[in-house]
């Protein structure tokens, strides 16, 4: 997201170097708002035979503004609650805090397999749901002139038995580190269209990008935007909105779409295709705490198999 450009140096505020005990509760010292939470968190698909049935994939990716001390017990609930809800198969998330993992950890982790970008300060991370899909490596690799400590997290999964590559990252922020952004996204790119042949590529990320930055470096041709893709939908257009996200306060409103999903499909013959089915955007309601999960727009998508 579009942080202060204080980013650049090494994140050590309380909200980051909370206490290894604090288990329960993201950035507070109090355990008792999280701890009525019931545990763990569970999906309304816990009927293997229907899911089995599933061939959709189903991902959201979200910057979870692990970053913003307010009402972060309630924020993560509110996360826990959507996660529960649309019960993904593969979820990317930017801008966790280790205590934001533990939280999660604490309610979703029979489900879920975890996978860290990073073990300090600010990181991104996946989530891959056990019934559906098998993790078969990871990889974490470093933007190497990132002031910021930004990386692409890279996970080879089995699903429907179809190998997949995923990728997420949280690409450099602030308008002034538009050239490394577009360095950035440069080196994914190149990952995705040196894939094998037949592994299809996901990646999904808050990756600060305007769209001159975009065109200036320029897609290549297996690669496509999965929002164009569908047609450019206005209702997912936009994931930074502070017209209406009131997280920050910021001087200047705003709506970008900061946060993309890229798809690179399997080009060998016989391998089956994925397809976007559908985007919506998650996280519109504010909370009973009067904050919104994060001040980013969360991304739902589903992809067909054909």
């Amino acid at each position: 997201m579009e942080k202060a450009c204080a980013l650049e140096k090494e994140t050590t505020s309380s909200t980051i170097n909370t206490k290894q005990g604090e288990e329960n509760t993201p950035g507070s010292s109090s355990t008792s708002a999280v701890e009525d939470s019931p545990a763990p968190c569970r999906g309304d698909t816990d009927n293997p035979s229907e899911e089995e049935g599933n061939s959709k994939l189903s991902l959201i990716s979200w910057n979870v503004d692990g970053l913003d001390s307010e009402k972060q017990p309630e924020r993560a609930r509110g996360l826990c609650s959507y996660l529960m809800t649309h019960s993904p198969d593969v979820v990317f998330l930017q801008e966790l805090i280790q205590p934001y993992v533990r939280f999660m950890k604490n309610r979703l982790a029979a489900d879920y397999t975890f996978i860290e970008g990073g073990k300090e300060g600010y990181f991104v991370g996946m989530m891959l749901k056990k019934s559906r899909v098998t993790l078969l490596d990871s990889k974490i690799f470093d933007f190497p002139l990132s002031r910021m400590m930004r990386n692409l997290l890279f996970a080879q999964v089995l699903f429907r038995g179809q190998t997949l590559h995923l990728m997420t990252s949280h690409f450099e922020s602030c308008k002034a580190h538009a050239t490394e952004r577009m360095r950035q996204l440069e080196i994914v790119m190149r990952k995705m269209t040196h894939a094998p042949d037949d592994v299809t590529v996901l990646f999904g990320g808050d990756t600060n990008l305007r769209d001159a930055e975009v065109a200036k470096v320029g897609l290549p041709s297996s690669v496509c935007d999965v929002w164009e893709q569908l047609g450019e939908p206005e209702h997912c257009r936009y994931t930074w909105d502070t017209q209406t996200n009131t997280n920050k306060d910021v001087e200047y409103k705003c709506r970008l779409r900061f946060d993309r999903l890229y798809l690179r499909r399997a080009a060998k013959e016989g391998v089956p295709q994925l397809e976007p089915d559908s985007m919506a955007l998650i996280g519109l309601e504010k909370l009973q705490c009067g904050r919104y999960t994060s001040d980013h727009w969360g991304i739902y998508c589903t992809f067909s198999t054909e």
